[in-house]
């Protein structure tokens, strides 16, 4: 496997639940690096932006309300295979089929509020970590 970046953020129920370290730990121990971390509020606007690929959906509003509504911790992720990886750590969508040991089965508290975002492609994370980071922030 090639080593990749992948693009994280750790999402408002979680932080306001003091799960950063928690998340984080599951992360390292799976072998990725946190090459670059920030803790920032959103705006809904930004949130708005970030998540326009979803602005046709019914949850799009809820969705970008939920997301500036506390800080989130947004990180840039690097390892062997690490949108993959990183998919795995999380779990599925909903709590509820996720595995046992992912992140959204011991810590999302809904479907909508499933503590993590992750990028699902290579396009989508350079686009992600773009997003968010300038280039000499990125410091794997």
């Amino acid at each position: 496997m090639a080593l990749e970046r992948t693009f994280s953020i750790i999402k408002p129920d979680a932080t306001r639940r003091n799960l950063t370290g928690k998340i984080n730990a599951k992360f390292e121990e799976a072998g990725l690096r946190i090459i670059a971390q920030k803790r920032i509020q959103m705006t809904k606007a930004q949130a708005g932006t970030f998540y326009a690929v979803h602005a046709e959906r019914p949850f799009y509003d809820e969705l970008c309300t939920f997301m500036s509504s506390a800080p989130v911790v947004v990180q840039v992720l690097e390892g062997e295979g690490a949108i993959a990886k990183n998919r795995e750590i999380m779990g599925a969508t909903n709590p509820a089929d996720a595995a046992p040991g992912t992140i959204r089965a011991e810590f999302a508290e809904s479907v909508g509020e499933n503590s993590v975002h992750g990028s699902d492609a290579p396009e989508t994370a350079a686009e992600e970590i773009a997003y968010f980071f300038a280039g000499l922030e990125l410091v794997g």
